[in-house]
């Protein structure tokens, strides 16, 4: 624990700020998530922020959550024009040795779909950026019922030339070689100026067209922000709300596989491990404050649901790989999502683009993902589900 947060300012000024706490799971993981450097289209700051002081527990514990919280003044004066973000789900470019032989061209066929428009682009680093060693598979190595993805550092030019301006790392892979591959992944992706979250108590801002937006995320470990753990949950997005009128709730969460294609509305787990309750766990964030909640892990597109007047993307699946994920059936849909939120954070419109990945896991435009992810949306939730037209247009119900 540290008493102050380090908060690095986009003018590459430091300052502490007195009264905030960094629960950091691993230790100098921690200092190193409060680092900033501004990425080209946002200026960004990373804080650790009050968590509760409850013990992780079950999901389906039973917790009331108040009215969404009214934006604070100085949240108030932050807001400015609408943001629009895209997202993608779980995204790596390879696994050392097994790397793309044009790492640099990998994502071009979707790079306009990714950034047109965009002022934001969120992806889920599903591994790390490390030259540690010490993988959590042992002698075993990589594959068979053990997976330990790493990238080298350098990688992180790819990510940013494709127009990536912020990465999480609440995810089953980010500690893959340990706290010195996930320190290191967290220092990569700072040192080229692009945005990170996903860290205990970590609370991400970056600034696009005049208004702040919060970026927090979450998995079901206790190295990252742990959503089975609901109110200390509820605690950093109302701190989130504190920070920013417009906040951004990513969710690693539910089981794997293509026949996780739905959401169940209870708690998921997967190799005996508890995935969490994914429908619970977003409703409790956008009553704590939450603007879009968006999700991955599943490695499958899931649904999509309005609550409350906020959207909702239960998963977007896998987005790249290079032979990491499987690409049979359902498993090679995949999408782009883009979302304009007003300045205060009210949902303005939203658009998925379809993506195919080859048998290499490399996304390219087309496939089916629109008409799957309407066809579940509408058997999962009915009056609740998003409209999303042939076009891939979503609307509220």
């Amino acid at each position: 624990m540290l008493a102050s947060g380090l908060v690095r300012r986009h003018d590459g000024l430091v300052r502490l700020r007195r009264g905030a706490v960094l629960a950091g799971a691993v230790g100098a993981v921690g200092l190193a998530a409060c680092s900033l450097s501004a990425s080209p289209a946002a200026n960004t700051t990373s804080s650790g922020s009050p968590a509760a002081s409850k013990t992780a527990g079950s999901s389906t514990a039973a917790h009331p959550v108040s009215a969404k919280p009214s934006a604070t003044p100085a949240a108030v004066a932050a807001r400015g024009g609408p943001v629009t973000i895209a997202a993608v789900g779980d995204t790596m470019l390879g696994n050392t040795p097994d790397l793309p032989p044009d790492p640099a061209s990998y994502l071009e066929p979707v790079r306009s779909e990714l950034t047109g428009g965009a002022q934001i682009v969120f992806g889920n680093l599903e591994g790390t950026l490390t030259t540690a060693d010490g993988s959590k598979c042992g002698s075993a190595g990589s594959g068979g019922t053990c997976f330990a993805f790493r990238d080298p550092p350098s990688y992180i030019n790819y990510y940013k030339a494709a127009g990536f301006t912020i990465l999480n790392d609440a995810n089953n892979h980010s500690m893959d070689f340990g706290p010195a591959g996930l320190t290191q992944t967290v220092q990569t992706i700072h040192g080229a100026g692009l945005a990170q979250t996903g860290l205990p108590g970590e609370v991400t801002v970056v600034t696009a067209n005049g208004t702040k937006v919060a970026f927090v995320a979450f998995a079901p470990y206790n190295w990252t922000a742990s959503l089975l753990d609901r109110p200390a949950g509820q605690a950093l997005i109302e701190q989130a709300r504190k920070e920013a009128p417009v906040v951004v709730v990513y969710m690693h969460a539910g089981a794997e596989g293509a026949d996780a294609d739905h959401v169940t509305g209870q708690d998921e787990t997967y190799v005996g491990e508890n995935r969490g309750n994914p429908e619970a766990f977003a409703h409790m964030a956008i009553d704590a404050g939450a603007s879009l909640v968006i999700a991955s892990g599943p490695h499958v597109l899931r649904g999509m649901q309005f609550y409350r007047g906020h959207l909702i993307a239960y998963s977007l699946g896998n987005f790249a790989g290079y032979t990491n994920f499987g690409t049979t059936g359902e498993l090679a849909l995949s999408a782009i999502l883009h979302v304009t939120l007003s300045g205060s954070g009210q949902f303005t419109r939203g658009r998925l683009y379809p993506l195919e990945l080859t048998s290499e896991n490399r996304p390219a435009p087309g496939g089916d993902a629109t008409s799957f992810i309407a066809q579940l949306s509408r058997e999962d939730f009915g009056a609740s589900a998003a409209q999303i037209s042939s076009q891939g247009v979503i609307q509220a119900p």
